[in-house]
C-alpha cells in the first residue's frame, strides 16, 4: 500500500513520488544505443548481449597520445604481449568526506565488448606517427579486447580510498590503451554519483526526517551533451528520483520531471488573455469563471493584500492547469511569491479540488527558501481550513542554486520544503570538479610492480590483489582487507589479523560475521560474466550500500575514516618488497 508524507507520495520502499508533472516511464529495460550510433551495425562487437556505449566519443581514439606511443614502444621491444595487471583506483575521498560511490562499470564493459581500431582511425595515426612500422599498424588493426578480464567491485557500491576498484588483466600492450578511456569512463562517473549521494543524505536529515525528493535540473548548465547524459544517468544512480533531461529519460529509463519558467508567467498579461470561447474542464463549462469565484472567496477568507495579487500570474496559472489539470505545479516567485504566486494558485487549486483534480504544489526560484517555504505552508494550511479541503499537504519544491550546504543550512533553521531541484552544483560538482582515479601497474608475467614516490600516498600497491568486505555482527562494515589473490579467502568467524600498509602502529584483530568478496569478474576474454544490474539495480544496490556502513563513516563534518587494510601476510610481502625496491642513498 502505498503511502502519504506531506506533499510527497511514497511508495512502498518509501520512496517519494515526482510531484512534478512526469512525463516518463519507470519500467525496468535493458539500456540500448540505438539512439546514439548511427552506424551501430557495422560497429564490431566481442559479445552482441552487451550492446555499444552510450556516446560515439567512446571508442579506441579516446585516449591520450601516449598511451599510443607506448604501445608503440611496447611492440617494438616485444613486450605487447607480456600478461600485465593493473589496478584502477583513487587516492582520496572527494568533497572532504571518507567514500564515495563507484559508477560507470556497466559503460566500461560496452567499451570493452567494442574496442578497436577503424580503418580510418589507422591511417589517422599513421600521420601521427610517421616513422612508426608498418607492422605495428597491423597489430592495431587486429587489436581488441578477446584476450582481456576485467574484475570490478559492483556498480553503485560503496567504496573507499586506496583500494582497487578495478583489475585489468591481459597483454601489456592492449592493457595499457585502456588507461585513459576507463579513467574517463569511471572518473567522472563515480563523482557525480557520491555528490548525488551527499546531496541525499544531506536532504534526508530535515526536520521531521519526512522523505524528500531531488529532482536534477543540469542539462543547461553542465559540460557539453556527454557531461549532461551523464549526470543525468549517475545523479539517479546516486539517489535523485528524476531529471529534466528528457533524452536521459528516453535513453535511461529515468522519470523525467517538469512544469513551467517564469517566461510562462509573463507571457500572460491578464485575464484578457483567456478571453473568447469558454474554457471548459471536467464537467465544468468555464473554468475560468470557476477560478474567478474562487478568487473572490479566497479574497474574502484567507488573502491580507489582495490588490497584491498579479492577474497576469492568475492567467497563467488557469492556462497550465487546463492543459494538466491532474499534475498542477506553480512557479509562484515570478512577482510577489506569497501575496501573489501561492494566492493565485491556491484559487486555482481550489476550481481544480472541486471539479475532482488534485493540484501537485508549488515551486520557490528564489528569496528566503527557509521562511518562504513556510509562510506558504500558514497559507495551504489556512486555506485547507477556510474550505475544508485536504491542503495542507501540498508540495513545496525549491530550485534556487541548491547544494549540500544549503541544504543542510535549511535542516537548521527549519523548512517546509518536500523536493529539491538540484542543477549547477549538482552536475558541475562545484565543490570537487575531479576525483583523480589512477590506473597503475601492478604486475607484470607475475612479477609485482610497484611505483615508489617521496610523497607515501602516492607509493602503487604491487601484485594482483582481492579486495575482501568484512561484517561485524552487527551488519555494519568494519573493513575492507586487500590480500594476494592465490591466498585462501577469509572466512566468517576466523580471527583475522589486519593491518594498515602506511602506519605500522596501526592493527587489529577482526572475526567477520560475514565477508563479501568485492572484486567480482564482469569481462572474461571477449564475454560479459555474470549478471549486468539495470540502472534501477544500480541505484538500489547504492542506496543499501549506504545503509551498510556506520554513520560517523558518512557525516559531512569530520568523517571517520574507514579502515582499508591488508592481512598480516600481505603487509609483511609490502613491506619486504618497499625496501627492496627502494634504492639506499650513500652519504659521503
Amino acid at each position: 500500500m502505498a503511502q502519504q508524507s506531506r506533499g510527497v507520495e511514497v511508495d512502498e520502499y518509501g520512496s517519494p513520488r515526482s510531484p512534478l508533472n512526469s512525463c516518463g516511464t519507470t519500467w525496468e529495460r535493458r539500456m540500448s544505443a540505438q539512439l546514439v550510433w548511427r552506424d551501430r551495425n557495422e560497429i564490431p562487437q566481442l559479445d552482441p548481449s552487451v550492446g555499444l556505449p552510450h556516446s560515439e566519443a567512446v571508442e579506441s581514439t579516446l585516449t591520450d597520445f601516449y598511451q599510443i606511443t607506448m604501445c608503440y614502444a611496447y611492440w617494438k621491444a616485444g613486450k605487447e604481449n607480456q600478461h600485465a595487471v593493473f589496478d584502477l583506483f583513487f587516492r582520496k575521498c572527494p568533497f572532504h568526506g571518507e567514500f564515495a560511490i563507484i559508477a560507470g562499470v556497466e559503460e566500461a564493459v560496452r567499451f570493452l565488448n567494442t574496442f578497436h581500431f577503424s580503418n580510418d582511425q589507422i591511417e589517422y595515426l599513421k600521420g601521427q606517427l610517421p616513422t612508426a612500422k608498418e607492422g605495428f599498424f597491423d597489430f592495431l588493426k587486429k587489436l581488441d579486447c578477446s584476450k582481456v578480464t576485467v574484475y570490478a567491485i559492483p556498480e553503485g557500491s560503496i567504496v573507499f580510498a586506496k583500494e582497487p576498484l578495478m583489475r585489468i588483466e591481459g597483454p601489456l600492450a592492449v592493457c595499457q590503451l585502456l588507461e585513459t578511456p576507463l579513467l574517463n569512463l569511471l572518473n567522472y562517473a563515480s563523482l557525480v554519483a557520491t555528490n548525488a549521494a551527499r546531496h541525499a543524505m544531506a536532504s534526508a536529515a530535515n526536520p521531521g526526517n519526512r522523505p524528500i525528493q531531488l529532482l536534477e535540473f543540469g542539462t543547461r548548465r553542465a559540460q557539453g551533451p556527454d557531461g549532461a547524459m551523464s549526470a543525468s544517468r549517475y545523479s539517479y544512480l546516486g539517489g535523485f528520483h528524476g531529471t529534466s533531461n528528457v533524452r536521459a529519460g528516453h535513453l535511461f529509463g529515468i522519470p523525467v520531471v517538469g512544469t513551467h519558467a517564469h517566461a510562462f508567467v509573463t507571457s500572460f498579461e491578464g485575464l484578457r488573455d483567456l478571453e473568447g470561447e469558454p474554457k471548459p474542464l471536467g464537467t465544468c463549462e468555464d473554468f475560468v469563471q470557476l477560478v474567478l469565484q474562487y478568487r473572490a472567496e479566497f479574497n474574502r477568507k484567507v488573502a491580507t493584500k489582495p490588490t497584491m495579487q498579479n492577474e497576469g500570474e492568475l492567467a497563467a496559472f488557469i492556462s497550465y492547469a487546463l492543459s494538466f489539470p491532474k499534475n498542477c505545479l506553480a512557479l509562484v516567485d515570478t512577482y510577489d511569491t506569497i501575496h501573489s504566486g501561492v494566492c493565485n494558485f491556491l484559487m486555482v487549486a481550489l476550481a481544480l479540488h472541486s471539479l475532482g483534480y488534485k493540484a501537485r504544489g508549488i515551486r520557490l526560484d528564489s528569496g528566503d527558501l527557509a521562511y518562504l517555504s513556510k509562510e506558504a505552508r500558514k497559507l495551504f494550511k489556512a486555506t485547507s481550513k477556510a474550505f475544508d479541503v485536504p491542503f495542507d499537504s501540498l508540495a513545496i519544491v525549491a530550485s534556487n542554486d541548491i547544494n549540500e550546504k544549503v541544504i543542510m543550512a535549511l535542516n537548521q533553521e527549519g523548512h517546509e520544503l518536500d523536493s529539491f531541484g538540484i542543477g549547477t552544483h549538482l552536475v558541475t560538482c562545484q565543490a570537487q570538479p575531479a576525483l583523480g582515479m589512477v590506473y597503475k601497474l601492478a604486475e607484470l608475467d607475475s612479477t609485482p610492480r610497484m611505483k615508489l614516490s617521496q610523497d607515501v600516498e602516492k607509493t602503487s600497491i604491487p601484485c594482483r590483489k582481492a579486495l575482501y568486505r568484512l561484517y561485524a555482527r552487527s551488519g555494519v562494515a568494519v573493513l575492507d582487507m586487500m590480500q594476494h589473490s592465490a591466498d585462501p579467502p577469509p572466512k566468517e568467524g576466523d580471527r583475522i589479523f589486519c593491518r594498515h600498509l602506511f602506519d605500522e602502529t596501526k592493527r587489529c584483530y577482526v572475526v567477520p560475521s560475514r565477508v563479501e568478496q568485492l572484486l567480482v569478474c564482469i569481462w572474461q576474454e571477449g564475454k560479459s560474466v555474470g549478471h549486468r544490474p539495470s540502472l534501477k539495480e544500480c541505484r538500489d544496490h547504492c542506496i543499501q550500500s549506504l545503509k551498510m556502513v556506520r554513520s560517523d563513516h558518512l557525516r559531512t563534518e569530520n568523517p571517520t575514516p574507514y579502515k582499508v587494510s591488508a592481512s598480516g601476510v600481505f603487509y609483511d610481502f609490502f613491506k619486504d618488497l618497499w625496501q627492496k625496491t627502494s634504492p639506499i642513498f650513500e652519504l659521503q
